[in-house]
């Protein structure tokens, strides 16, 4: 099963979200909102596509936040902490393909792991 980790109103899940409707892709929606950050999932992530790729320093949230939690984010640990703590700093959607991690929304890519 898919799952896409994300955001409701987040408008690059609800492309994410409408694409794979569109292609008829059966998928599990996990609200970070509501459910939070599965902590087991995290590390996984982490290692799988490093925390670089995982924060999201474009958004909102990150440009919100104070600068001396902005610089304290300097290794896998401290971005851990922070997406933890504030689920929005993680870039969205994170899918799960079975053995395969996407962060974002990329059509063309996701053409090619769409059962």
């Amino acid at each position: 099963m898919i799952t896409v980790y994300g955001i409701p109103n987040c408008d690059t899940v609800k492309k994410a979200r409408a694409w794979l409707t569109a292609q008829g892709v059966d998928y599990r929606f996990h609200d970070f909102k509501k459910q939070g950050v599965p902590p087991s999932q995290l590390p996984a992530w982490i290692e799988a596509v490093g925390w670089e790729t995982l924060l999201n320093r474009r958004g909102t949230t990150w440009r919100k936040l104070d600068a001396a939690t902005q610089s304290a984010v300097t290794d896998a640990a401290s971005a851990s902490a922070l997406m933890r703590a504030h689920p929005s700093v993680i870039r969205r959607p994170v899918v799960e393909w079975g053995t395969q991690l996407t962060v974002g929304f990329d059509a063309s890519a996701w053409a090619t792991l769409a059962p």
